[in-house]
């Protein structure tokens, strides 16, 4: 998989980002970083990696199972109020559509603790850069 970013270089903080061959999209920076907020930025997208992770464990655990789930909203709140601290939470709200007993609900949310994209808060992530002069 190969994520490209790219500057639209017009005096705004937006951003071109393309994945592999889907179709691409922009983020943009805050207001008070800089940006104009016309689209989510770095921080969105790291939050709705995760509901999107637990979103895509409950229906793949779902369908396996035969369960009468019929969709699955994630809703995530962030506290980063304490980020240059190191402490980033975020707060998952998961909404089962088509599960109405309480034994299926609460092994869908077991399922969810168990999504891949959690790693990144308890494991140590090793980033490496490099410069490319064009």
């Amino acid at each position: 998989m190969g994520i490209s970013v790219t500057t639209e270089r017009n005096g705004t903080l937006r951003q071109q980002v393309q994945v592999d061959s889907f179709e691409s999209f922009v983020t943009d920076a805050p207001l008070e970083f800089g940006g104009e907020a016309s689209a989510p930025d770095a921080h969105d997208h790291f939050d709705l990696s995760l509901g999107v992770c637990k979103a895509d464990d409950c229906d793949h655990y779902a369908r396996r199972k035969e369960l009468p789930l019929q969709g699955v909203t994630a809703h995530v709140l962030r506290d980063d109020s304490k980020e240059r601290q190191g402490i980033y939470r975020l707060d998952v709200t998961l909404t089962f559509h088509g599960i109405e007993d309480e034994a299926s609900a609460k092994r869908l949310h077991e399922i969810t603790d168990r999504c891949p994209i959690r790693l990144m808060a308890a494991s140590q992530v090793e980033i490496t850069s490099h410069v490319d002069l064009a």
